[in-house]
């Protein structure tokens, strides 16, 4: 799979991101030197996909937090209080921007002699974050593999890919792997309005990796399913809750519904950190609505809407776990009934 990186901390301590907004046509480093940058390009979908967004939160905490001049361990904490509530208020969907961030206030909080031994202790946690979500992502692509067969027509939404995570992807990581290992995939990447993650970045990114994919309009899922094209649908996931139900970029609800009537499987590709037990349904998650700009302006030369018409325009959409085949973690495959066997498989009950 390609080389380019994502997200990435320099020794001078800045973050390096690739500006997503920018693809395909062109391969843009921005170089992120403060909090009001990190929380701009979350915002902005500079950085994108749930894994990339905490990687990115985790490094742009400490790139704020070596700016200030500190006299007491005291002052840092309390620096590090007000970067975490900002950071927070840039996108409420994605559990892992405040999974992340969760992690650096364990770090920050704990008895050090002084501020250069926290400052250190937080950039180690911030890369062992990104270099534990590579791994996590390419474990859940081995599990993922052995659900499909070599020749597997895939339907993919959004893009949880390379680009979304430190590494191989989420829902693309067998994909990926597949690929390596001789599998010939034919994979169908809906578009996904009103942003086209899915025709900017899914189809340039298994382009890249030489996998054979077709790009089709969202509204175009069903008749593929019907002509027998799709024998699997994968998708990403933003937060999972302590039922299964899922939350992930909008339209992802309605091809659940799609591949349970056609009797396709559907699998959600999620790390553990995806998972909020604090949710205890997907009528718990907080669901992002954006401008309505995305849809009346965005990619067009002029408006192709009446002006001043109304839009309503949630990022993300739940998926009821009675719709999902199985959630692919890091540690195996998951299946109904949730409540139970979430909790179980990673020892919580």
């Amino acid at each position: 799979m390609s080389a380019i990186e994502s997200v990435k901390l320099t020794s001078e301590d800045t973050l390096v991101i690739l500006d997503q907004t920018l693809l395909p046509g062109e391969i843009v480093y921005r170089t992120l030197t403060t909090q009001e940058d990190v929380w701009q390009a979350i915002v902005a979908l500079q950085v994108r996909g749930a894994p990339a967004i905490g990687i990115a939160a985790a490094y742009g905490a400490y790139v704020e937090l070596v700016r200030h001049p500190y006299v007491t361990v005291a002052e840092l904490r309390q620096t590090f209080a007000n970067v975490k509530a900002y950071l927070l208020s840039s996108r409420p969907t994605a559990v892992n921007l405040a999974w992340a961030l969760e992690r650096l206030e364990k770090i920050v909080q704990q008895p050090r002699a002084n501020v250069e031994d926290v400052l250190q202790a937080v950039r180690t946690e911030a890369e062992a974050i990104r270099t534990e979500d590579a791994q996590v992502c390419e474990v859940i692509g081995r599990h993922a593999l052995t659900l499909l067969k070599k020749e597997d027509g895939i339907l993919t939404h959004c893009n949880a890919g390379g680009i979304a995570t430190a590494k191989y992807g989420t829902a693309l990581a067998p994909l990926f792997l597949g690929n390596e290992q001789g599998y010939s995939f034919r994979v169908y990447a809906d578009e996904t309005r009103p942003l086209l993650q899915g025709a900017r970045l899914t189809a340039w990114e298994l382009q890249q990796a030489s996998i054979d994919v077709t790009l089709i309009c969202d509204n175009m899922a069903s008749i593929v399913m019907q002509q027998g094209k799709i024998d699997a649908v994968l998708v990403g996931c933003d937060r999972v809750a302590a039922n299964g139900d899922t939350a992930n970029k909008i339209g992802t609800s309605g091809l659940a519904i799609l591949a349970n009537h056609y009797g396709i499987p559907f699998y959600v590709c999620a790390p553990t950190s995806t998972i909020d037990w604090s949710c205890q349904t997907g009528a718990d998650i907080e669901i992002e609505e954006r401008s309505g700009k995305e849809i009346t302006d965005s990619w067009y030369e002029q408006p192709m809407a009446p002006p001043a018409v109304k839009t309503y325009n949630p990022a993300f959409d739940v998926t009821d776990n009675a719709l999902i085949t199985a959630i692919i973690t890091e540690h195996g495959i998951v299946r109904p009934a949730y409540k139970e066997n979430l909790a179980e498989h990673l020892q919580l009950t």
